[in-house]
């Protein structure tokens, strides 16, 4: 079993660091990335301790979850997960060594949010067409 990593930042830890940087004039490579470092079945793990929910956790191979993740997308006439986004979790290129930029821990926010979270749908197609309209309440 692979054991990609990755590193969540939380969005506003982004933006913060977008924002101090684009008073910069210098140009600079900065790997965004938060302060925990997860393999996948790690992350999947947190979330549903967060969620309180007791279910197995499969390990399935990549190119199924990516046919699982069409047919799902299929359902929902939504982008689910992209074979890009399969290999380059797979390919280590969510995880680097640099120093975290971020400081918001993705457990604590889990934790702090987990009442809210899966409450409503987002779709990644609607949201590239009207981030509005796709954020709303169904």
């Amino acid at each position: 079993m692979t054991r990609a990593a990755l590193q969540p930042i939380y969005v506003d830890d982004l933006a913060k660091l977008a924002v101090k940087q684009g008073k910069k004039t210098e140009n600079v490579i900065i790997d965004a990335v938060g302060p925990e470092t997860f393999t996948y079945r790690e992350l999947v793990e947190e979330i549903a301790d967060a969620l309180e929910m007791k279910k197995p956790i499969l390990h399935i191979p990549p190119p199924l979850g990516f046919l699982i993740g069409a047919i799902v997308g299929k359902i929902f006439g939504d982008v689910t997960i992209t074979r890009d986004e399969i290999e380059g979790l797979m390919a280590g290129l969510l995880y680097t060594n640099s120093k975290p930029v971020g400081t918001t821990r993705l457990t604590d926010w889990l934790v702090e949010k987990a009442s809210t979270i899966g409450m409503h749908y987002s779709s990644e197609l609607a949201r590239r067409k009207n981030r509005e309209k796709a954020y709303e309440k169904l």
